[in-house]
């Protein structure tokens, strides 16, 4: 499983705009479509909410890949 940092420069970050911010995909649409399509688990459950908040502590996981969010 490959891990990744995300520090959070503000309150929250869109899940869509992470996804895009770590190199998952190439775009925050690519992202929606990633999110709409299942892929992706936020603390271990199906989030299927494209721009849902992800805030300090969350930890985000798509395929092998687990983004864990911190603050700064």
């Amino acid at each position: 499983m490959q891990k990744v940092s995300f520090e959070l420069n503000g309150e929250f970050v869109e899940l869509n705009q992470l996804l895009k911010l770590v190199g998952l995909c190439d775009s925050g649409g690519a992202g929606k479509m990633m999110v709409a399509s299942g892929e992706v688990k936020v603390d271990g459950k199906q989030e299927l909410r494209k721009t849902a908040k992800i805030r300090a502590g969350q930890q985000v996981s798509v395929g092998d890949v687990k983004i864990t969010v911190s603050g700064v």
